[in-house]
């Protein structure tokens, strides 16, 4: 019989806590492609503006979500995105990807685009190959001045899009929905987000429930998601009570806390959101937090709350599958005996 200690092993060797840290990295926002002279370009409303502004004819400006003043000199038709919160933005849109991150694999659709490296090692010279009139960053991972400064250096505009909260996802559709002429579209995924959420909220309602996302890292080490990381935030959206959330954050990993064994049965919270960002074999952190013995008497142990959370819509893919996610921790909560 493999060992607890053995099978986490096995989980975290898979060796994501930089890929992970880099995934919640945020760098402060800059300007770019301003122009002090004789400007003829409109100027498109920045993320988050008034939802009655019309979609500037192109050429426009827009402001993406690291604060940067970008001309689109004409409806972009040749896209290249490099994360799968990026894709998944420009498809929310109505538009389409020649190029992606390797990891990409929703919507079906963007499978078929040529694949130009990966997120967090984007090959510029396939990105390049394509000719593309617009290429799409993520403004959470490629916010590190290594990342970030190549992009910026590319001879083509380049709009960075990201998410780490609930809002954010709201901005960046709002900004995809201009850059691409499309706001009636995304105003469409918008409000199916704020359905999503009210009918989760509505499902919940005169529950008192706790609840804590969780993950591992490769020390075996457990961290909490707290309200200011994505997870964290779609917990609080729906008015779940997070033990975890006045803790500092502590860690490699910003908007999480470290959770001590011995804080962790202090909490003792209803429901666990396990978060397993290794692909399989490696067990599942579900599976595996039953079998730690202090959990043992945990109430999300006993009665069967841990859940087995979605890596992609609680980690990997912030973005319009939000909407998803809620409805997932509805149904957890929901359907649990």
């Amino acid at each position: 019989m493999i060992s607890f200690r053995r099978r986490l092993s096995l989980f975290a060797s898979f060796a994501l806590v930089v890929a992970f840290v880099a995934v919640f990295a945020v760098a402060c926002g800059g300007d770019d492609d301003d122009n002090n002279g004789g400007d003829t370009t409109q100027t498109a409303n920045t993320p988050g503006a008034s939802a009655g502004a019309a979609t500037a004819a192109y050429p426009i400006k827009v402001t993406d979500q690291l604060g940067r003043s970008v001309e689109i000199k004409a409806k972009p038709k040749v896209i290249v995105a490099v994360s799968p919160t990026a894709v998944e933005m420009v498809y929310a849109a109505g538009a389409t990807v020649a190029g992606r991150s390797a990891s990409v694999d929703f919507p079906e659709a963007a499978k078929s685009a040529k694949e130009v490296g990966t997120a967090y090692q984007p090959n510029f010279e396939e990105i390049l190959a394509l000719k593309p009139d617009l290429v799409v960053a993520d403004a959470i991972i490629h916010a590190q001045p290594t990342l970030r400064k190549p992009f910026e250096d590319l001879p083509v505009p380049v709009i960075f899009t990201g998410a780490d909260s609930v809002q954010k996802v709201i901005d960046g559709l709002n900004l995809m929905g201009q850059v691409f002429d499309s706001k009636a579209t995304t105003d469409k995924v918008i409000a199916n987000i704020n359905t999503a959420k009210e009918g989760a909220k509505k499902a919940l309602a005169g529950k008192s429930i706790s609840a804590i996302a969780l993950i591992a890292d490769r020390d075996q080490t457990l961290y909490a998601a707290k309200p200011s990381s994505y997870a964290g935030d779609v917990l609080a959206q729906l008015g779940l009570t997070n033990p975890a959330a006045s803790q500092p954050d502590s860690g490699p990993f910003p908007g999480y806390t470290t959770l001590a064994p011995e804080k962790m049965v202090q909490y003792d919270p209803d429901y666990l959101f396990a978060i397993t960002p290794a692909p399989e074999p490696a067990p599942r952190l579900a599976s595996l937090i039953p079998q730690i013995p202090p959990f043992k008497g945990l109430k999300a142990v006993t009665n069967k709350h841990v859940v087995d959370a979605n890596v992609e819509l609680f980690l990997q893919a912030p973005g319009p599958r939000v909407a998803d996610a809620f409805k997932a921790v509805a149904a957890a909560v929901t359907a649990a005996p």
